[in-house]
């Protein structure tokens, strides 16, 4: 059930103002590594209920006249032509994706930089391309003995021989398609070379998880780590912020290990370290913005559940590891939470075992729950889909908002001259048909009003859903999970 737990403006506000006064604190320039996703951030939305999936966005243009964007991606990744698992699509093509999407808001892209460049011959090809589009592009070559060997590392033979990227904002803002693009080699290599270049320059690391002003076991925290669980990073006390300041701050394991690293490349490069812990370099607010914990707690602990599933799903699809999975259930035990705290699990297992077919479950916004079973007509999601709306819309449960005469060609269509086997209609072919129905019909008009309302809402399949299906509840905002099963015996499932 979706219940506010974040504010959202308020969290914009101090947000923006605490980049600011990070600027100014360095002189004017500010190097700010950017982690996570900048748009699109349905994990915090999900987990922090009222937070906008393009909050960050949004807060960089109150920043706009400053900021300047520069996007770093892997040359080996585009050697490798890497995939974003969320999107499918490869990484170099991701990398234009950021760009639209930037410009679309107005917010000026600098550049692109190429890291660990070795000559590959495809990021010599991707190079052509974006200059050929009028994108600037740097190159950084790999380092013997990065991160450790600090003496040739800020050096003429380390960072010196990368390209100085020219940039003209006093906020660059460095992103990437993914994790491992090497955001902060980028930022700490300009640091160096603005050095040698006369300009007072700073770094700050901007990631929203884990929230360094909240428990260590929160909720919130915990369903980070549940996140990310597949690279295998860890919450964890930061003890260089313990030890200079007495007090308790959560970051993770990778920046906590790193850290005597930079602080030495600081030393090198500034002469001292601005910096006495990890925690001191972020500059993340979204703790502040937290109005109703209870609320927020109980959104990460169902974050946590579905990450579960997921993780149980692609174990069955032969594309997870059972390590991930146990994993998952650690963090489901340390918040103490099991599948029966998600109430649309036993619905949908239940109208399963009594109907002897795929079934599916939604728990509605006030916490109504509607199933669906599966029948000569429709998948179990689709005959599900129809319930809600019918619900949602006061509609009495006997009419039918598509009558098998119109049904019955959609099938035909699919199985004589598609190659469909499968004759039951998709979540997507239900809402093509109610479209047109409810052109003639009150009742499939005002079921079509309806959608809206399942954004947030929670789904439970009791077989792995099939890829439109799934696709179909994503668009709608509906969050999934499944039992990590499939319908049929077959091999091969598409």
């Amino acid at each position: 059930m979706f219940k506010k737990g974040f504010d959202n403006d308020k969290y914009l506000k101090m947000q923006s103002e605490h980049i600011r006064e990070r600027i100014s604190k360095f002189g004017g320039k500010l190097y700010l590594e950017f982690g996570g996703k900048l748009f699109d951030d349905y994990h915090a939305s999900r987990v922090l209920p009222g937070f906008h999936p393009d909050s960050k966005i949004r807060m960089l243009t109150q920043l706009k006249e400053d900021v300047e964007i520069v996007v770093v991606i892997n040359a080996g990744d585009i050697e490798k032509n890497k995939i974003r698992g969320d999107l499918g699509i490869t990484y170099d093509m991701d990398v234009l994706r950021l760009i639209d999407a930037f410009r679309s808001y107005g917010l000026f892209v600098g550049s692109v930089v190429l890291t660990r460049f070795d000559g590959q011959e495809s990021a010599v090809a991707y190079q052509k391309k974006l200059e050929s589009l009028g994108i600037k592009v740097y190159r950084h070559y790999p380092i013997q003995g990065y991160p450790g060997n600090i003496p040739l590392i800020i050096s003429e033979e380390g960072f010196g021989k990368n390209d100085y990227i020219k940039t003209t904002h006093s906020l660059v803002v460095v992103t990437a398609p993914g994790p491992g693009s090497g955001k902060m080699a980028v930022c700490l290599s300009q640091l160096y070379q603005e050095n040698i270049h006369g300009v007072k320059a700073g770094y700050a690391k901007f990631e929203t998880f884990p929230i360094w002003n909240i428990p260590l076991k929160h909720p919130v925290n915990l369903a980070y780590e549940a996140a990310t669980a597949d690279l295998n990073d860890v919450n964890m006390i930061d003890p260089y912020h313990l030890e200079a300041y007495g007090k308790t701050t959560v970051n993770y394991n990778r920046d906590v290990e790193v850290f005597p690293v930079l602080n030495a490349m600081f030393q090198r490069i500034y002469g001292e370290s601005p910096y006495k812990s990890p925690t001191d370099m972020g500059v993340n607010m979204a703790g502040y913005g937290i109005d109703n914990d209870e609320n927020c707690c109980y959104a990460s602990r169902q974050e946590i559940i579905r990450r579960y599933y997921t993780a149980l799903c692609d174990l069955r699809k032969g594309d997870g590891s059972q390590q991930i999975v146990d994993k998952l259930q650690l963090l489901m035990d340390q918040a103490n939470i099991s599948p029966d705290d998600r109430p649309v699990i036993a619905a949908a297992k239940q109208k399963a075992a009594l109907t002897g077919g795929p079934a599916a479950a939604i728990e509605l916004c006030d916490g109504t729950i509607v199933t669906g079973k599966t029948s000569t007509l429709l998948g179990a999601c689709s005959a599900m889909l129809l319930n809600t709306l019918k619900v949602l819309g006061g509609i009495d449960d006997s009419v039918n908002l598509i009558s098998r005469e119109i049904i019955e060609p959609i099938q035909h269509l699919k199985t004589e001259h598609l190659g469909n086997h499968n004759p039951r209609l998709h979540t997507d072919e239900i809402l093509v048909a109610l479209t047109i129905c409810a052109t003639t019909d009150d009742n499939a008009e005002i079921a079509m009003q309806q959608l809206e309302k399942l954004k947030g809402c929670e789904v439970h399949s009791s077989v792995i859903l099939s890829e439109v299906d799934a696709r179909t509840f994503k668009k709608l905002g509906v969050n999934v999970t499944c039992e990590p099963q499939y319908q049929t015996s077959k091999l091969f499932h598409n």
